[in-house]
């Protein structure tokens, strides 16, 4: 029996290898007329059997149109990236955020892998960008060309206008609706992927560069990475009387800390040394042991009778909705309803495209017998005709008994997106907390994603992420297809980022400050009067 196992697996592993092969060699192949027209109405029909909502911020007949035009287009055979091309503007017309559509590229070898990393950091990843007004500026410079300034515009690359790149690639996705912040902020973070996807890895870059109203030309070639030096890394957080605290391996699980940015994934600082004002940062609803974290965290905000709590979801992209309701447990101050029941397209839909489609085959043959049934066994239909899961049936909950009583502010922009958007909008429905900073990325009436399974066209191998379920917070606002406006709105400028500001944080210290001396004012006044 363990020779047939063995010999099955053998067989799996060589015919993997044999399709990566076959993959790269026809990976710019022309692919005919009929087969693109055929992914195009397949990528329809998939839409149609599993993505809710589809016509939430499109009508079905302007949608169909879109589709149908698309056919029209294609008048020659053209590559699998072409194609993309083409296809990617029409499935971002359904704005959803999470809806993404993924080209096919060139699968690297774990050898052709390695043989990167040990190249070093490439021509991208040595800047940290930030794209304003259509531009893109460098916000910090890790290269060896100590020349190139923060605030330094990029021009082109490669010969190519970055202004014309930039607006290119926005055709290529959708944020929720119609928000305004959303799409900035992803190209800030994922210009280099774009990129990447089209002209492939690349070992050296020639950006043109405007800095003092001057232009530089400069080639930035790859650069080796420093040896490590085994000293046994450690991290350190700002803690209680600014003590510094080394945290054990228990701690970095807890904490989510990332190695290679040497930052946590969730931060609690104390910024007054009366422990007055806490910060509390979350750069993902992932990573890390959130239920350890909130409870040591909430626990020394008792302990220290914090009086504000200052929340900054900025550039947070979301992750899980377990996390952001336990999170949401400590900040409600009555019992609450999080989420309405999810909505899904069919009794069907959770099980026709699984969360593990992904995974090895081994683990799918092992899931799928459990997973099918008790996702056909919860999915019902209700009176107004749609169906939802049962498992996410709203009931009230009530707050940790360690629940923070204070003020609550929450800093936010174009990257709070999914996750960190729902729970900011059920803080801003219930009153619960002031927001400062931009428009949500996410949508304030919800999204569709939950259970995001990726599909592949069989013509293009081009690959649709899309989400199965409607996830919408309790609290919703008039204003369909736009995200959590700020109580005070504030856009960090090209000078902030230079300079290392934090305008929106600066704000709140300074409303604080104000709070408390028109406090102790009315105090002062409320004492005289009783004399």
């Amino acid at each position: 029996m363990k020779k047939i196992f063995f010999l099955w697996l053998f067989s799996l592993l060589f015919l993997q290898c044999a399709s990566v092969k076959e993959h790269n060699a026809h990976l710019n192949d022309l692919i005919s007329e009929n087969n693109l027209k055929a992914d195009v109405d397949y990528t329809y029909k998939k839409l149609q059997r599993l993505q809710p909502k589809l016509y939430w911020y499109i009508s079905k007949k302007e949608l169909d149109f879109k589709f149908d035009s698309l056919k029209k287009t294609i008048t020659k055979p053209m590559t699998s990236y072409e194609f993309y091309k083409k296809l990617s503007p029409v499935v971002a017309s359904i704005r959803q955020g999470h809806l993404i559509v993924s080209p096919s590229t060139k699968i690297l070898s774990k050898s052709e892998q390695k043989a990167i990393k040990e190249l070093g950091a490439g021509p991208f990843s040595q800047f940290e960008f930030e794209v304003i007004n259509d531009k893109m500026y460098v916000i910090k410079n890790k290269s060896d060309d100590v020349t190139i300034q923060a605030g330094a515009e990029v021009i082109s690359i490669n010969d190519q206008k970055t202004s014309e790149l930039i607006n290119e690639y926005y055709t290529l996705f959708a944020s929720d609706g119609f928000n305004k912040t959303f799409k900035r902020k992803r190209i800030s973070n994922m210009f280099s992927t774009f990129y990447t996807n089209e002209n492939g890895p690349q070992n050296s870059l020639k950006y043109v560069f405007k800095q003092n109203d001057s232009l530089y030309i400069v080639s930035i070639k790859r650069k080796a990475a420093p040896k490590k030096e085994n000293n046994g890394a450690q991290m350190k957080v700002i803690g209680h009387e600014a003590k510094i605290n080394i945290l054990t391996r228990k701690d970095k699980k807890i904490y989510g800390y990332n190695e290679n940015t040497k930052t946590n994934n969730r931060d609690l600082k104390f910024i007054e040394k009366d422990n007055s004002i806490a910060l509390l940062k979350i750069s993902h609803f992932a990573l890390g042991k959130p239920s350890l974290f909130y409870e040591e965290s909430f626990q020394k905000m008792q302990l220290y009778k914090t009086k504000t709590l200052i929340i900054d979801l900025r550039n947070n992209p979301g992750g899980s909705i377990k996390d952001i309701e336990n999170l949401y447990s400590y900040l409600s101050d009555t019992t609450y309803v999080f989420t309405d029941p999810f909505q899904v397209v069919s009794k069907t839909a959770l099980i026709e495209k699984t969360p593990f489609n992904k995974s090895p085959l081994l683990a799918k043959f092992f899931i799928t017998p459990f997973y099918a049934p008790y996702m056909f066994l919860n999915v019902h239909r209700k009176e107004d005709g749609n169906y939802y899961a049962s498992y996410s049936e709203s009931k009230p909950k009530t707050i940790n008994k360690n629940a923070f009583k204070g003020k609550i502010y929450v800093m936010i922009n174009g990257g709070t997106f999914s996750a960190s958007s729902i729970i900011s909008s059920n803080l801003k429905g219930s009153k619960r907390a002031t927001f400062v900073g931009e428009e949500t990325g996410g949508a304030y009436n919800g999204t569709v994603a939950g259970i995001m399974p990726t599909i592949k066209l069989p013509n293009s191998d081009i690959k649709i992420t899309i989400g199965l379920l409607v996830v919408a917070p309790f609290y919703k606002t008039a204003v369909e297809g736009r995200g959590i406006f700020p109580d005070k709105e504030i856009t960090p400028t090209i000078a902030d980022y230079i300079n290392g500001k934090d305008p929106e944080l600066d704000w709140i210290l300074a409303d604080i400050k104000n709070s408390s001396i028109n406090s102790a004012e009315n105090q002062k006044n409320k004492n005289i009067t009783l004399k």
